[in-house]
């Protein structure tokens, strides 16, 4: 999950172009501009995919393409249900809804997504052929879809994961000041049996965005009244939700004049059995090298990394990381390690890597 500044996030919504005939339907305006299309048409090397879900052909194929595949927007909207919409005003589409409500904004400079207004620097989609298809990865990581894809035969079946039997929702602290917006939205849970587990984690997550809502009033209530506008948001998005274990990153945006705003990355990883926040050894303590494992890959890869300022010694916590399937992502904060331009350095490693005998992460919480 790659950082997109605030900076970075305006850029993309500028100069966004309306196509209809992206989704090969008629359910959207047409007012396409030909030459900006022609800029942002994805040049391939790909085949066909048989797209199925729950063994059912569906009328509409995906492509691979750079050892990726590729599905059509409107293969999510026909095929899995998912509802679809275009704001004329934004020159955005919106497809899902609630936490994995994702927006697809196409432009001269190419197609950003977001997902839960949580940009994600790590995909973009792609026009080809005239229809707008995304990465089958986008799906897993984070709208609750997994594929058996066969390579052999180019037939993917896409079905929903089998999650937690929790719902999570978002709520809001907003506060209108002249000049100094704030707008946090926060993650909470509902639907655990345990009312105490619940009630730990969704305090841990609430107090979180009100202790940067605090330090943001602090500089409110000093703000010159010269100085350009501020700004504070907040969002999150859930990467996993299975296995007893929710994960999940959040992010504190704040701009207080000059160059740049500044962002504040968390992520969290809890038992759902007992409300704890786990740390990478309550997950990969079965192998007793883990850390110093770590410390050495995540060396190489930080000089190898672009920006890298040094200083690196060693993880000084163990809060730093998130899940995927069968994945966990580290990261570092803006400055920590790397410059600015370097965004949040990120960093994936598989369960197989970090454990001995392809034993499970979550063995020890059950």
């Amino acid at each position: 999950m790659k950082y997109m500044s605030k900076e970075q996030a305006r850029k993309w919504g500028a100069g966004l172009m309306a196509a209809g005939l992206l989704l090969g339907g008629a359910l959207l305006p047409a007012e396409t501009s030909q030459a900006a299309a022609a800029k942002t048409q994805a040049k391939v090397n790909s085949s066909l995919v048989v797209l199925k879900t729950n063994g059912t052909i569906s009328q509409h194929t995906g492509i691979v393409s750079a050892g990726k595949v590729w599905v059509p927007v409107a293969f999510m909207r026909d095929t899995l249900g998912m509802p679809l919409t275009y704001d004329k005003t934004e020159k955005t589409y919106t497809i899902g809804n609630g936490i994995t409500r994702t927006k697809l904004m196409v432009s001269d400079y190419g197609t950003s997504i977001s997902v839960n207004n949580y940009y994600l620097g790590e995909f973009d989609g792609k026009i080809i052929n005239n229809r707008l298809y995304v990465p089958f990865d986008l799906l897993s990581d984070y709208l609750g879809y997994k594929g058996d894809w066969n390579a052999a035969s180019g037939r993917l079946n896409v079905i929903k994961k089998t999650q937690n039997p929790i719902t999570v929702t978002t709520e809001t602290y907003s506060k209108d000041y002249k000049d100094a917006p704030i707008k946090l939205d926060y993650p909470q849970i509902s639907g655990l049996d345990n009312a105490k587990a619940q009630a730990a984690i969704n305090n841990t997550l609430k107090q979180t965005f009100l202790k940067y809502a605090e330090g943001a009033e602090k500089e409110i209530a000093i703000r010159a009244k010269d100085d350009r506008p501020y700004e504070y948001e907040g969002g999150y998005v859930v990467t996993y939700n299975q296995d007893g274990v929710l994960s999940l990153v959040t992010s504190q945006y704040g701009y207080t004049g000059g160059a740049h705003g500044m962002t504040y990355r968390n992520a969290f990883t809890f038992s759902l059995k007992d409300g704890k926040q786990l740390l990478l050894g309550d997950l990969f303590g079965a192998n007793p090298n883990y850390k110093k494992e770590l410390n050495a890959k995540l060396a190489k890869l930080l000089k190898a990394n672009g920006g890298y300022l040094g200083g690196f010694t060693g993880l000084n916590t163990e809060k730093d990381f998130y899940l995927k399937d069968g994945k966990a992502v580290l990261f570092f904060q803006l400055y920590e390690y790397t410059a600015y331009a370097a965004g949040f350095p990120e960093f994936t490693f598989t369960f197989k890597e970090l454990l001995p005998g392809g034993s499970s992460p979550f063995a020890a919480l059950k």
